[in-house]
């Protein structure tokens, strides 16, 4: 059984569902669409949107502050369940997070904190970052992991344009960093690095200034990570840079189940 998946930040559902880039999701071939920064609760939403046919639709939204964050799944095929949040209770209330068990695997849609105004925030997203291991691992016990989603953090060098000028900005921190090295460590696989290697120039995010998009000086910051026990089964992984309608662009994964 072949499994198609795609994570897409969306910047906003209410806005991108009104651009005629969102027939993206209309023509898309997953059987899994995972969406972050979705921005919206479901009842704000038109029922084309909120459950649209054919697919079975699971939300999380903030309840700390409306119009914020926000993560979406739509599964062509039914999950034996759905949950929001992580089980840590500093960790709810952001709509950041959805857990889908499949009979193969668990799946994660992951909108992570990013470091904030002045790195405000790091703190709080490398607590989100552990809880959310710790959570991963004690679920990997019963069966592997998929996780995607916008981590806020580009692991190495090539994952973005220009890592000189971005040593000190959040998203390419050494801690930041770190802990997506300790993740690896923890035996979770980069499907697109597994499938391509050390390609240069692949981006899933543009800054909106400066015409960073049209010039590709961007950052990849959303990943499709799978726990080693699925590496036999990836069969391709993508970034779908041609998409527009937000300043990310969609992310693919193919496993043979």
């Amino acid at each position: 059984m072949r499994i198609r998946m795609a994570s897409w930040n969306v910047n906003g559902l209410r806005a991108i569902s009104a651009k005629p880039e969102w027939s993206w999701f209309n023509n898309t071939t997953a059987d899994v669409v995972a969406l972050q920064e979705t921005k919206a609760a479901p009842e704000q939403l038109a029922p084309e949107l909120r459950a649209p046919g054919g697919w079975h639709a699971g939300w999380s939204a903030s309840v700390v502050k409306k119009g914020y964050s926000g993560v979406a799944v739509f599964s062509r095929i039914a999950p034996l369940h759905i949950r929001e949040e992580l089980p840590d209770p500093d960790f709810q209330g952001e709509g950041r997070l959805l857990h889908l068990e499949y009979p193969a695997f668990h799946f994660f849609n992951v909108y992570f904190p990013n470091g904030g105004d002045e790195n405000k925030r790091v703190p709080y997203k490398l607590a989100f970052y552990d809880a959310f291991l710790r959570h991963a691992q004690s679920l990997r016990r019963s069966k592997p992991i998929v996780v995607c989603g916008d981590f806020n953090t580009a692991h190495t060098e090539i994952d973005l344009a220009r890592p000189r000028q971005n040593e000190t900005v959040t998203g390419f921190l050494p801690e930041e960093r770190a802990w997506l090295d300790a993740f690896t460590a923890a035996g979770y696989v980069d499907t697109f690095r597994h499938v391509h290697g050390n390609v240069a120039g692949a981006y899933t995010w543009w800054s909106y200034r400066m015409g960073a998009r049209r010039t590709n000086v961007g950052w990849r910051i959303d990943y499709f990570f799978t726990s080693q026990e699925l590496l036999p089964a990836i069969r391709n992984a993508w970034i779908e840079k041609d998409v527009h309608g937000s300043d990310h662009c969609p992310v693919g994964l193919e496993l043979e189940l």
